[in-house]
């Protein structure tokens, strides 16, 4: 008797510890903008999960900048701190669309309204 109460206790932890692994996995979701987004005209920024960004980005002249810092979203307003000789902090909203990412890119009087393609995880 007291060996069935032993597996009985035994199969009833292992299966809440189970649900509770199932619960936790569950509630994760990954943020879209992670990866890499590119355009035809050399545009590029790659989204780390780590919160930080490396983004190359062609100024007024046609030469490509580039850029890197750390990335944060609230709602719809992504906050990019540009890390260099100074750090600043640049808001813009954006926009997701099927495989196509849609924001207004501005650091160093460069602003340029991008969409940028999905590329890579």
């Amino acid at each position: 008797m007291k060996e069935n109460k032993m597996k009985t206790r035994i199969i009833l932890t292992m299966g809440l510890t189970l649900l509770l692994v199932a619960l936790f996995c569950s509630c994760y979701t990954p943020n879209p903008l992670y990866g890499t987004w590119t355009d035809n005209d050399g545009n590029k920024i790659q989204f780390i999960d780590d919160g930080t960004f490396s983004a190359t980005i062609k100024d007024s002249e046609n030469e490509l900048i580039s850029y890197s810092g750390e990335w944060n979203v609230i709602d719809n307003v992504l906050m990019f701190t540009i890390k260099g000789d100074s750090t600043y902090t640049r808001n813009t909203e954006w926009d997701i669309r099927g495989a196509m990412l849609y924001l207004t890119w501005t650091a160093n009087n460069n602003t340029r309204v991008l969409t940028l393609y999905h590329t890579a995880r």
